[in-house]
């Protein structure tokens, strides 16, 4: 599958934003799909997944603040991010996986949050 992600920009600390991943193909409901990030210096991190299940998991530093969703006749995986912190800025990419590792990535999509 294909990915690209949208729906980064700039936006001051306690405001929201909402992270799209649009997926090419017709086996989107067949994938895992996760959001990760990287802050400049920092190794990648996991956010947040939700399986093909709709189970989802995500990482301490977002619970209660992020939210992913999924809309599987739209091939779409979205991340709703609210009360974000400056910490929260980094490159996001979205991912999907069939097996253990996700195998497929989108482009990144800058997310900057001014303090």
């Amino acid at each position: 599958v294909q990915l690209q992600a949208s729906g980064g920009g700039l936006v001051q600390a306690g405001g929201s934003l909402r992270l799209s991943c649009a997926a090419s193909g017709r086996t989107f409901s067949s994938y895992d799909m996760g959001w990760f990030r990287q802050a400049p210096g920092k190794e990648r991190e996991f956010v947040a997944a939700i399986r093909r299940s709709s189970t989802t998991y995500y990482a301490d530093s977002v619970k209660g603040r992020f939210t992913i969703s999924r809309d599987n006749a739209k091939n779409t995986v979205y991340l709703e991010m609210n009360s974000l912190k400056p910490e929260d800025t980094a490159v996001y990419y979205c991912a999907g996986r069939v097996g253990i590792q996700y195998d497929s990535w989108g482009q990144g999509t800058q997310v900057t949050v001014s303090s």
